[in-house]
């Protein structure tokens, strides 16, 4: 795996931040040159993991998103969205479509519409300790490499 590039951010689990952090991945990955089916599945997936922070990891209260993003291997992104709080018990049970530790108000699709948009999506959480989400998706734009 070679980086090509590389972003760290750290931000409050506020939902006004939700669109920051996207518009701040997709700024970082515009130097791919992809296209905006592409663009736009990233910013949605990203939405979906830091919305997933917000409202799961840190049940009301706030906590900090961390975001590394890298751009590896000439016109890959790779993007891990990590919080420390309360984590997931059951990955598999909570990728599951429509499984929602939320309100009503949730339809339990997030996982799902990650991994419609992306290539890869790995999971990984300690319970008590919080939860890391990389999305990986190859972009077919022209990197400025």
């Amino acid at each position: 795996m070679n980086i090509n590039n590389e972003f760290n951010l750290v931000v409050e689990s506020k939902s006004l931040n939700e669109g920051f952090c996207r518009t701040v991945v997709s700024a970082f990955i515009s130097q791919l040159d992809p296209t905006i089916e592409e663009l736009s599945d990233i910013k949605t997936a990203v939405s979906e993991a830091v919305t997933n922070c917000i409202v799961h990891a840190y049940r009301g209260t706030c906590g900090k998103i961390y975001i590394n993003a890298k751009i590896i291997d000439f016109n890959t992104v790779k993007i891990r969205i990590k919080d420390r709080g309360v984590g997931i018990e059951n990955i598999r049970e909570a990728m599951t479509p429509l499984f929602t530790t939320g309100d009503g108000d949730r339809a339990g699709l997030g996982f799902t519409v990650m991994e419609s948009f992306c290539d890869k999506v790995k999971v990984t959480s300690s319970v008590g300790k919080g939860t890391s989400v990389v999305l990986t998706k190859k972009i077919s734009g022209h990197s400025v490499w």
